[in-house]
């Protein structure tokens, strides 16, 4: 399950609808656990259900494609990377499909722009997340973001500390026992493993890449480093050194997701663009 992925099943938690997903994928098995009404993604399903949907929602490329072949009445596509679209002829066409987009961030809604999409199709709604209860532990283990990320840069800035760094497998379970989170990342759009590290209360260092400035404000709500492992480096020793410096980090960031990022803005801030193109 990545960002996306959470984003989709916590929508549909509390707004309700019908989920078509990838038949096996870790979104249907999470999504039947919790009692989502949950089909296999098949192109005939979905033209089936879009001759009785107000809205259809694509959360990524694929559906994205297949949404605009089967011309429902409305088309939301959510966009959440942070990289480059194409202009070629049938790429143009499938992003005219779409009735409504919705941005992850101010950078990506700046790449739809530079896609040429007009401004009055894109609303930006950020990530939502769960405001978890942990404590931070001073002496808790530093963790990393997935290496394919970031090719082995936070390791070297470790090595280069000589600390030991945690790639994280389950990040809110993770979370519990960090005192760090370094997420370095080559092309971000918002960063919603940030957000959830936010509201756990634990300190960030990230790359100044994509959509991350937006919410890792450097020196405010985190530090943002460059993607090389020393500037990487630099930025961990701050936080581990300077203990009450990363606390206050730390809550101003959660204080900002509490007002900004939490799962019920997420969803609020969906159902406004799904109202608005209903009028």
């Amino acid at each position: 399950m990545g960002g996306g992925q959470w984003q989709v099943l916590r929508l549909v938690e509390r707004n309700g609808g019908t989920l078509l997903a990838r038949s096996g994928s870790p979104l249907m098995k999470e999504a039947q656990r919790g009692g989502v009404k949950t089909f296999p993604l098949t192109f005939a399903r979905l033209v089936r259900f879009v001759r009785e949907a107000h809205i259809v929602h694509a959360h990524d490329a694929r559906s994205h494609t297949l949404a605009a072949l089967a011309f429902p009445a409305k088309l939301v596509v959510s966009r959440r990377v942070a990289f480059p679209i194409r202009l070629d002829p049938v790429s143009r066409l499938k992003y005219a499909a779409a009735t409504h987009y919705i941005a992850v961030s101010e950078h990506v809604k700046g790449m739809l722009l530079q896609a040429r999409i007009p401004a009055r199709k894109i609303t930006v709604v950020g990530d939502g997340v769960p405001l978890c209860g942990f404590r931070l532990h001073p002496a808790g283990r530093i963790l990393v973001n997935d290496p394919r990320k970031h090719a082995g840069l936070a390791e070297a800035a470790a090595r280069e500390l000589g600390v030991e760094v945690h790639t994280v497998t389950n990040l809110e379970r993770d979370l519990k026992d960090a005192s760090l989170f370094v997420y370095v990342s080559h092309a971000e759009g918002l960063g919603s493993g940030v957000l959830l590290a936010m509201a756990a209360g634990v300190p960030v260092v990230a790359s100044n890449v994509g959509g991350l400035p937006e919410i890792v404000r450097d020196g405010e709500t985190g530090l943002l480093a460059a993607n090389n492992p020393a500037s990487i480096a630099v930025a961990i020793r701050r936080m581990l050194d300077d203990r009450p410096f990363a606390e206050a980090c730390a809550a101003r960031a959660r204080s900002m997701v509490e007002e900004r990022f939490s799962v019920e803005a997420m969803v609020h801030g969906t159902i406004k663009v799904y109202r608005r193109i209903l009028k």
